[in-house]
């Protein structure tokens, strides 16, 4: 339930128009003086936000504000992007509990009964270093506030781990729920508490019908040919909180307004957040761990089923046809990523770890051994079965191999289809109350040139301390430096869109400050975090020679939830001496 960019900078102007109209400013500058002048006890020096609040009720500036104030939302639900999450414990984007009224007053009680989206909650440790680590995630069911006296209720709720430790608890969370303003009529408890239990009733009704629909399918498939029990066949995967779900329900058409402006700047933002496989206690493979959409962005990383979701979602969003593929990579490893089908017959395959886009060209396995054949350039193995968020296919084809297999998905005799119906029943928006509402992307809160500026004054001063202590000088050269910055621009540039351009005017600008008989080496480096003592780590400058300078430059290149692409570039200059 995201509204559009531009209907959220509508909004903002709209109120801030009225804001100015009704001169709100000026009169809680008023109020705030005459409150600390006439209310405040002189030895306090401080107004605290409550303090403010209560002034200004009490003076009715928020009722008037309210009154003239319309809020309409699309004949949908739909969500407010919320204000870009911070590095701390909890973040919450369900930011509106809004419906379309009649377009002059706020929605009733009842009305907004029927909004069952949960408001999803996440909690997220992050250390010294700035590294995340996913400590819970609850959905609240925040209807229970429509039937309190006051529109006002307070809940206690126990927080559980995430993954293997789903069921052990990790802290009790206070909650306080207002309704403001205040509904003109509020429900009965008792009303709510059914309305509750039918669509929870309702719910599971329909989970189980899926499933009984699900074990049918997989026993026709397994009756198409024994050998497909062995193949990677995914039709629910378990969430951070241990919660089988369908996988289409993991997949939704996602757009990112104006924060990406391509399908493969989409994909490079997927390829800079984290790659972290699930924490497994003790041996036995691969802990099995699908997250949610918000838990994912929320620490910026995850395994590479998370990385296909998000991209297949928003390139569904930029009209592709994208489905997300289950299978396998060398050595058997099991892995997914994304493949989008063109209106032309071309299939594309996107790695969403790495940015990397690859035509397939299947092989023809009757072909005479002299024969031609495309060499495959993609990593990819075998393939059991793709989805997105309406269709889920099983391949049945003789072999698996991706090489070999024929992706015409309307083909039912190599790929074997779900009823659409019977995936719409679970996964379509608003179908049960246990779908996890789908967050809009954040802004980037990284000002890239003040943390670019920042690194590179870190990683200088880490170089020169650690030439000091091997007794040789440091003579950082500015210029050099500066002309270091074209390089990274087009290595960043050629990640995105797999061209390359501007290394000829680099390399003459080089040429041109490197004077006779002096030699110029550099090097590249890309990170997607924003440490410097983890990146001087992996980079020790311990160059010798006469009359040596040397140059850095770092490039943060900033994409939506603050995800960041970092380039760092290490140059030195010095006189040969033969």
């Amino acid at each position: 339930m995201s509204l559009p960019p531009e209907k959220a900078s509508e909004l903002k102007q709209l109120i801030h128009q009225q804001l100015s109209k009704m001169d709100v400013h000026g009169r809680i500058r008023e109020i705030l003086a005459e409150t600390i002048r006439e209310e405040l006890a002189p030895d306090q020096q401080q107004l605290s936000t409550e303090d403010l609040i209560k002034a200004l009720r009490r003076r009715g500036i928020i009722d008037d504000v309210m009154k003239e104030l319309n809020f309409v939302t699309d004949s949908v639900d739909q969500e407010l992007p919320s204000s870009p999450k911070q590095p701390v414990c909890f973040t919450d984007r369900q930011s509106t509990l809004l419906k379309k009224s009649d377009g002059t007053r706020m929605a009733d009680s009842t009305t907004m009964l029927s909004i069952s989206d949960p408001v999803h909650m996440v909690l997220i440790k992050t250390d010294i270093f700035g590294e995340t680590t996913l400590v819970a995630s609850y959905f609240l069911e925040w209807r229970s506030v429509l039937g309190s006296e006051n529109g006002v209720t307070s809940l206690t709720v126990e927080l559980m781990g995430v993954g293997t430790e789903s069921k052990v608890s990790v802290g009790i969370l206070n909650i306080k729920l207002e309704m403001y303003p205040p509904l003109n009529q509020t429900l009965s408890q008792e009303v709510v508490n059914t309305q509750l239990a039918l669509e929870r009733q309702k719910t599971a009704e329909k989970e189980r019908l899926f499933l009984v629909y699900a074990k049918q399918w997989w026993r026709e498939y397994l009756q198409i040919r024994p050998s497909h029990n062995s193949r990677l066949v995914k039709i629910f995967a378990q969430d951070e909180n241990g919660i089988n779900r369908p996988v289409c329900s993991y997949i939704k058409p996602l757009r990112a307004g104006r924060l990406l402006d391509t399908p493969r700047q989409a994909a490079r933002f997927v390829n800079v957040l984290g790659y972290e496989r699930a924490p497994v206690i003790g041996g036995g493979g691969k802990q099995e761990q699908w997250c949610t959409l918000l838990a994912f962005l929320c620490r910026n990383k995850g395994d590479c089923e998370d990385h296909a979701n998000l991209l297949c979602s928003l390139l569904l969003g930029y009209g592709l046809e994208a489905f997300v593929c289950v299978g396998t990579k060398a050595k058997g490893i099991p892995h997914a990523w994304v493949m989008t089908c063109g209106t032309d017959g071309t299939v594309t395959f996107w790695e969403s770890l790495t940015g990397h886009r690859y035509i397939h060209k299947p092989v023809n396995p009757d072909e005479s051994p002299v024969a031609e054949q495309p060499k495959p350039l993609y990593p990819y193995r075998t393939i059991g079965c793709v989805f997105n968020h309406q269709m889920f296919l099983g391949n049945c084809q003789p072999s698996d191999s991706v090489e070999i297999c024929v992706f015409d998905l309307n083909d039912e005799s190599k790929w074997k289809p779900m009823s659409e119906e019977a995936i719409k029943s679970v996964c379509a928006p608003g179908a049960t109350t246990s779908l996890p509402p789908f967050p809009p992307l954040c802004a980037s809160t990284i000002d890239a040139s003040v943390t670019s500026n920042e690194i590179e004054m870190q990683l200088r001063l880490l170089v020169s301390e650690h030439r000091k202590d091997l007794g040789l000088t440091t003579v950082w050269e500015d210029q050099l430096s500066y002309l270091l910055s074209p390089a990274l621009a087009s290595y960043e540039f050629e990640r995105t869109t797999s061209i390359s351009a501007g290394n000829e005017e680099f390399q003459d600008a080089i040429r041109r400050a490197v004077p006779d008989g002096h030699t110029f080496k550099g090097f590249p480096i890309h990170f997607v975090y924003r440490n410097a003592r983890r990146a001087f780590a992996t980079c020790l400058i311990c160059c010798r020679g006469d009359q040596v300078r040397l140059a850095v430059r770092v490039r943060v290149f900033t994409y939506p939830e603050s995800a960041c692409a970092v380039w760092i570039m290490f140059a030195c200059k010095y006189r040969s001496v033969l």
